[in-house]
């Protein structure tokens, strides 16, 4: 029971990643609030929670609007009397293109989005986490040295997001506040069936790994669970890379 007596606030926590991250911090001993969009596939997740033994709570929020988000952890905070963590795994509503195809506000989007909402959902935490002296908050996507074609600003998003995590890190350590981000190289479990493309995009996940695995939604909510814990406690400012190798660290 990695997380016993701690309270998790999550992001889009109806989406797969999202959901599963929720059911492992849960796992672990976490109450969990999750927070999204579309109420009813926090429903469900809570429900599988519920039904699992644990604990969690769900509100409807848009993690992109500064007083939902306040709010939100300033309602929890009061009746948690705690927030130990925080993970946004919201998505950014990217449209991939050739930058010589997309237009400035299309690859504008993930970059707005991407640093808004972490720095909207940190700060909320940060404010009770400072109080207490200590907290995790863990970012999704990560970056590295390494893109494709035809991404648009999504790659762009991600490497803003490295900085981001950087600042708040070096802002918050003293307050004894760890900030991490999780890089996974992709999830073929989360890629639509009917997608355009999504034979070639497994096959060059697959490929790139160096272990006879990619990483799996179980992965995710395991190594976070992890992450969060305070087995991991000398963890700061840092990638944790699971992406089985198929992203190489400078």
């Amino acid at each position: 029971m990695l997380l016993q007596g701690k309270t998790a606030l999550i992001y889009g926590a109806g989406g797969p990643v999202g959901g599963a991250v929720a059911r492992a911090f849960a796992e672990e001993g976490a109450t969990v609030y999750l927070a999204g969009r579309t109420e009813s596939r926090l429903d469900k997740v809570a429900r599988d929670i519920r039904e699992a033994g644990g604990t969690a709570e769900t509100a409807v929020v848009d993690a992109l609007d500064e007083s939902q988000v306040d709010a939100f952890v300033d309602r929890v905070a009061k009746k948690s009397k705690r927030i130990d963590i925080s993970f946004n795994l919201i998505s950014y509503g990217d449209v991939q293109q050739p930058l010589m195809e997309i237009s400035a506000e299309d690859f504008a989007q993930p970059i707005t989005a991407a640093t808004r909402t972490h720095f909207l959902t940190t700060r909320a935490a940060a404010r009770h986490m400072i109080k207490q002296r200590s907290g995790v908050v863990l970012m999704f996507g990560g970056s590295g040295p390494q893109t494709l074609e035809g991404l648009g600003g999504f790659k762009v998003a991600l490497d803003a997001m490295e900085g981001l995590r950087r600042q708040w890190a070096l802002e918050l350590g003293k307050h004894g506040i760890r900030v991490i981000t999780m890089v996974t190289g992709g999830i073929v479990e989360t890629i639509p069936w009917q997608m355009e493309g999504r034979e070639e995009i497994v096959k060059e996940i697959s490929e790139t790994a160096h272990l006879n695995r990619t990483a799996t939604l179980e992965d995710v909510g395991n190594v976070a669970a992890f992450i969060a814990s305070d087995k991991a406690g000398s963890v700061t400012d840092a990638t944790v890379n699971i992406s089985s190798g198929g992203i190489v660290d400078y």
